[in-house]
């Protein structure tokens, strides 16, 4: 018997429109939601309630992200700027300017989620501290030929995909670049719990992963359909199966290792566009842009 989603649990209704990511919180009681129609959700993802709403976005969300200790958010999208939000008051602490098109991706880094990580149209990849009062970034990355899709946080290395078909590990103590070349328009990128390993889905229906200390192509993953949509993937806990959500409204999981597909969900009426996996329990968070977020058990 897989240990995996079985079914949906519960279905988060709420958005108008698209649904664009969907973030577990650091202990999975809790998770976030946002969208086209601008507004952040907190939810129970079991009951499928909305516990709290947050407003100040005047465009699109693309994605949010929350500190470890769930105090704080961090969220992207049209506005060009990275809002920094108080969890429990709802109120925006600051905005990050500096980027010059729209932001598509944003991780919390450092000690104590300190930084502020953000991805842009723009081409660069911009750090903001949380711990000063200033609004610029703190350090720009602009090796980028094209959109910055796609962030992964580990330790002091940011791991970032773009639209060039490269990933790029930025080493931010030892100021090094690492750049290793995928071939295909990279739209998500994650990296394994030990960190040795990238998994990156491309606009060519692949999903792939690679070995971070040399570049290796280890395995790719295929089934599902990405060719024209930022479509997620991400790994179940123990890092056993991957996971990647499709445009033709499906879900997907494979064996790491042997590349088999393994199991497939079926419910969302459009592209599924984001994936969660729960941090302890088989549980999995997917949003599509017919306007649900949906918690699989």
């Amino acid at each position: 018997m897989l240990n995996l989603p079985a079914g949906k649990a519960s279905t988060l209704s709420g958005h108008t429109g698209p649904v664009l990511a969907a973030r577990f919180n650091s202990d999975g009681n809790y998770c976030l939601t946002c969208g086209q129609d601008r507004v952040l959700k907190l939810w129970n993802p079991v009951k499928g309630l909305c516990v709290k709403t947050y407003l100040g976005h005047g465009h699109e969300i693309y994605d949010v992200a929350v500190a470890k200790d769930n105090s704080r958010l961090a969220s992207v999208g049209g506005d060009k700027v990275v809002f920094y939000w108080d969890v429990p008051t709802g109120q925006v602490i600051r905005k990050y300017k500096g980027h010059e098109l729209k932001v598509n991706t944003v991780k919390f880094a450092g000690d104590d989620d300190s930084v502020v990580v953000s991805g842009s149209y723009d081409k660069t990849v911009r750090i903001f501290d949380c711990r000063s009062r200033s609004f610029d970034p703190i350090q720009t990355m602009a090796h980028f030929k094209d959109s910055v899709t796609s962030i992964a946080v580990r330790g002091h290395e940011i791991c970032a995909g773009s639209v060039d078909g490269y990933i790029r590990t930025f080493d931010i103590r030892a100021g090094e670049v690492t750049s290793d070349c995928v071939g295909q328009a990279v739209t998500c990128v994650t990296l394994t719990e030990d960190g040795n390993c990238a998994l990156t889905s491309c606009m060519d229906s692949k999903v792939r992963l690679f070995d971070r200390s040399n570049g290796e192509l280890l395995q790719s993953y295929a089934g599902h359909k990405n060719t024209s949509y930022r479509v997620e993937s991400c790994m179940t806990r123990g890092d056993a199966y991957v996971v990647s959500g499709s445009e033709d409204g499906t879900i997907h999981f494979w064996d790491l290792v042997g590349g088999k597909e393994m199991h497939k969900l079926t419910g969302h009426e459009g592209v599924v566009c984001s994936l969660s996996y729960h941090p302890t329990e088989t549980c999995l968070l997917s949003t599509s842009v017919d306007g649900t977020a949906v918690c699989w058990r």
